[in-house]
């Protein structure tokens, strides 16, 4: 194969003018966007009416066909609002997330991709398995809703744009109240540990306490003992799916790298029972004034009070990793690079 110069090129392709090469990029620009393929299309250009309307829409049927679990979701939720009322802040994190990276989202290109739709089906075929089967559970069928909507993302606004979604919505499982038998098994212990940690600082700072299993017994000054049921007052140990979604949350928007974020996921159970021995030793030494501030609405008041102390804690944590590692200023010059200059 040979080249051959047009009538008048004296120098051949490579000695034009800049305005000659300029032009000819140009004119081969609509021919490279064309090439991405007609379904692929900036997001921004995406916000019309029309397809507002269809998003309304599809979010309509969405929310119609899971309308049955969001009701039963929010029955555990007014009924056990301190084991299950960090549920109604969990979308809001979601949508603060995705509000952070709107710029970055409305540059990309969509496109429709439809490997996403055997997601939705499945996610479907998921959700009905656990309602109309011996299988039938409230926690996996918010599962399979959460794998639907990932499907629908998928399928809507493609792979490109997955990455930039696929912590927002897998943020929503924290939205699912966990199956009774997984928190009973996972709080027994948590529970044995607190209680563990509360008779010791209860005993630390002068109080007299026996411990039989999980339960403290408090003896005043007078010689008055006082029961307190670590497995009734350290019910926030059954917050502790809120402290994970508290550390997931911190772990996302405060931290920079992704050890920092695994680290601070990693600490959220720490974290919980620690808050929880403070939590049930407070409510020993406020029964030796009031017995019933470790009963009712006072104690559930008192637990989500102490939600307060954990995200200083969470924010503390954050402070130290962020101290470990220091990125470099935008500019700033390369030390290696300085100390290799003579």
């Amino acid at each position: 194969m040979s080249l051959e110069r047009a009538p008048g090129d004296r120098y051949g392709p490579h000695n034009r003018s800049g305005s000659e090469q300029m032009s000819t990029v140009s004119a081969l620009e609509p021919n490279l966007s064309q090439s991405d393929g007609a379904d692929v299309r900036g997001v921004a250009a995406l916000l019309t009416p029309g397809n507002l309307v269809m998003a309304g829409l599809l979010a309509a049927a969405f929310l119609l066909l899971f309308f049955r679990w969001f009701l039963v979701q929010h029955a555990f939720a007014m009924n056990s609002p301190d084991d299950w009322g960090h549920v109604y802040i969990v979308p809001l994190i979601s949508g603060y997330i995705l509000w952070k990276r709107r710029d970055a989202l409305l540059s990309m290109r969509s496109e429709v991709f439809w490997p996403g739709l055997p997601l939705i089906l499945l996610g479907i075929s998921c959700y009905f398995l656990f309602v109309i089967t011996n299988y039938a559970n409230h926690m996996f069928q918010g599962f399979a809703i959460v794998l639907t909507l990932a499907g629908l993302a998928i399928l809507l606004l493609g792979p490109r744009m997955f990455p930039l979604l696929a912590f927002p919505i897998a943020y929503l499982a924290f939205g699912v109240t966990v199956s009774e038998m997984v928190m009973l098994k996972v709080t027994a212990q948590l529970q044995l540990m607190a209680s563990w940690g509360s008779w010791v600082l209860l005993n630390v700072i002068g109080l007299v306490t026996e411990r039989a299993g999980n339960v403290l017994v408090i003896t005043t000054s007078g010689g008055e003992e006082i029961p307190l049921n670590v497995a009734e007052a350290c019910s926030g140990m059954r917050m502790l799916v809120a402290f994970y979604a508290l550390g997931a949350a911190v772990a996302f928007i405060a931290c920079r790298h992704w050890w920092q974020r695994i680290a601070l996921l990693l600490l959220a159970g720490p974290v919980a029972i620690f808050v929880n021995v403070l939590r049930v030793a407070f409510l020993g030494v406020g029964s030796l004034w009031n017995p019933e501030l470790a009963k009712g609405d006072a104690h559930m008041l008192i637990g989500v009070l102490w939600l307060v102390p954990a995200f200083l804690l969470f924010m503390g944590v954050v402070w130290a990793l962020n101290r470990i590692v220091r990125d470099e200023a935008p500019g700033a010059p390369d030390k290696k690079g300085v100390e290799a200059k003579p």
